[in-house]
């Protein structure tokens, strides 16, 4: 009996440990992206192998009040991207293919979100 309890606890252990020592999964390669700098002028921004499943607002325009959207998004990762209108993932919404080409100027963004489909 003691032995079956031991058993049992070791690999509930060996579960947790496993669990926890897991990493965490990310898109491979960049995501990039244009934005308007305080300078006014155009400049180019990146995300290097994002976090995938969490929201990730594009930290150079996150503040609609004091910036104009990033635009012409570039999916160069190995995951699909949503991206947003809006801050935190809200908003309209399109989808980029992984790999894909650059999108139009006209294609503006806040946020962006990977996912695998």
């Amino acid at each position: 009996m003691r032995l079956r309890h031991a058993l049992v606890s070791a690999c509930g252990a060996l579960a947790l440990i496993a669990t926890l020592g897991a990493p965490a999964h990310a898109a491979t390669g960049h995501f990039d992206y244009k934005y308007i700098g305080l300078d006014g002028r155009p400049h180019k921004g990146s995300l290097s192998n994002p976090e995938d499943i969490v929201c990730i607002t594009i930290p150079e325009v996150g503040d609609p009040d004091s910036s104009r959207p990033a635009f012409a998004p570039h999916n160069r990762t190995d995951m699909s991207a949503r991206v947003f209108t809006e801050p935190d993932c809200s908003g309209l919404s399109w989808t980029l293919k992984p790999h894909g080409q650059p999108a139009t100027d006209r294609l503006e963004l806040r946020s962006v979100a990977f996912f695998r489909k």
